[in-house]
């Protein structure tokens, strides 16, 4: 395998923020790069210049074939019927396959429609804050205490947890206090009651329960059913967890509406405090294919924000006429030679990312129309056969690559599935079931929550053969509770 073809590989799985960086290092270290200023069109000229500058012993071209120095913004488009046409521009020596004889088609050309800011919902956002225990800490200067109650005060807030309870029992916190300080376990409790009244409410609970009552008692006075969310927590909270409503109507001696009112009150609580108090950061995802319906046809182009426009400098590459010694020469030639491959293997990046991104769309159409009960069957082989490359290149493709479709931005990976087979001798894909399962969850009585052997019913009825326990399967991949845990006051 040859360096061109490593690098061809190598740039092929990048993400976009990862090309972006590997783009500026390679600006950094080959002066023959630059960037295309907007509006620039002198790529040619330039071109035309550097084509006796490099010996052909020292180049894989020949004089006859064309150089390509700047990957346009206009990236290629394709629209819905996706008709392919041999692309000139790249070199057989150039593909990013395991073998020599994948040959990239381009896209119909003809420049990218430009892209108009106001239609992106996508996040560029960076909203990292403070910590939770920064935003402790920063409360707990401004509480006048003892020296030791702030020692105490500051081990409490180092062992709260991300959601915002205490992650140690209080006695082990107060063992590895009493080395350093002669205190007692009541004046640990005593300054974690003082800490359970900093900000979020809730915070530096010993479990659930009691972060749940220390928000209800921050809820002012006149809250309706406040005091009766208090008694069910601090006396009943077993059933509730075991959502035994009928248990909990006797106890307290409430009609089943007056309980349920009780209980919404206690479904707006919080049960992860700290989670307020974030410090992830926003993930960037720049979609590197945009999907939009034009007069009635599915349009592919690239993003022209993710797509760099670079070229030769035309004052270094004019310079390998002036040099006169040899060393210097042969360096200007390398970094020629370098920032050519590097040049055609963005271009053939792009080439093959449009590709594989236009059959995808030609595979789910219905699925943008739909949604995802209209998902496809698809795995990689398929496309692998239909654009004629590896399976391990379309692996690449679509691996930290995103689409910007109507409904969202998706990771190419994400249209593809496994598939079950239909009453009809048919096939449904695994994210359709999904979409059907979650769909009849959400219109499920409440009262009386769906079991798994009743949706795999339900979904043979449809035509869908489906297992209980792949029903299971999928239920869990989504996060959705067991029935019994659904179960709710209607």
């Amino acid at each position: 395998m040859t360096p061109q073809l490593q690098q061809a590989i190598r740039l092929l799985q990048l993400s976009t923020l990862e090309l972006q960086l590997e783009v500026q290092q390679a600006l950094e270290s080959n002066v023959m790069l630059e960037l295309a200023e907007e509006g620039e069109d002198d790529t040619e000229n330039a071109l035309e210049e550097m084509q006796g500058m490099v010996a052909p012993e020292a180049d894989s071209y020949t004089d006859s074939e064309p150089v390509e120095t700047e990957l346009r913004r206009e990236a290629p488009t394709a629209e819905h019927d996706l008709e392919l046409q041999t692309s000139s521009d790249i070199p057989d020596e150039l593909p990013v396959d395991s073998a020599w004889e994948d040959i990239y088609d381009n896209i119909n050309s003809g420049g990218a429609s430009s892209y108009d800011n106001d239609e992106r919902d996508y996040d560029y956002g960076d909203t990292s804050g403070e910590t939770l225990q920064e935003h402790l800490n920063w409360q707990l200067r401004l509480m006048p205490m003892s020296d030791t109650d702030r020692a105490i005060a500051e081990a409490i807030v180092d062992a709260v947890d991300d959601d915002g309870l205490l992650g140690l029992p209080l006695e082990d916190l107060y063992e590895s206090l009493r080395a350093d300080l002669d205190i007692e376990l009541d004046e640990v409790e005593a300054v974690l009651h003082a800490v359970q009244n900093l900000d979020p409410p809730g915070i530096a609970a010993r479990d659930l329960r009691e972060s749940l009552l220390l928000q209800l008692r921050q809820l002012p006075e006149d809250t309706p059913h406040r005091d009766l969310a208090r008694l069910l927590l601090s006396d009943h909270f077993d059933l509730l967890a075991g959502r035994d409503y009928a248990q909990l109507k006797r106890r307290l001696k409430l009609e089943e509406e007056e309980l349920g009112q009780v209980i919404r009150l206690i479904q707006s609580l919080n049960p992860r405090p700290g989670a307020q108090i974030s410090t992830s950061r926003t993930e960037y995802i720049v979609p590197d294919v945009i999907v939009r319906k034009v007069k009635g046809a599915w349009r592919v182009e690239l993003n022209p924000e993710a797509a760099p426009r670079l070229r030769i400098n035309a004052t270094y590459a004019g310079l390998m006429k002036q040099v006169g010694s040899a060393s210097d020469n042969t360096t200007l030639k390398n970094h020629l030679q370098e920032a050519r491959w590097f040049i055609k293997s963005l271009q053939s990046r792009n080439e093959t990312l449009l590709k594989v991104a236009s059959c995808i769309v030609e595979h789910q159409r219905e699925f943008l129309e739909q949604g995802e009960v209209a998902m496809k069957a698809l795995v990689l082989h398929d496309i692998a056969q239909e654009v004629g490359m590896h399976e391990s290149t379309i692996s690449r493709v679509t691996t930290k690559k995103y689409m910007h479709t109507p409904r969202g931005i998706f990771e190419l990976k994400y249209f593809f599935s496994s598939h079950v087979s239909t009453a009809s001798g048919g096939e449904c894909s695994s994210t359709a079931i999904r979409a059907f399962i979650k769909k009849m969850i959400a219109e499920e009585n409440p009262a009386k929550p769906l079991s798994d052997s009743k949706i795999a019913e339900v979904l043979c009825k449809q035509g869908i053969n489906v297992a209980r326990r792949t029903v299971a399967k999928y239920r869990e991949a989504m996060a959705v509770p067991p029935s019994n845990e659904r179960k709710r006051l209607s």
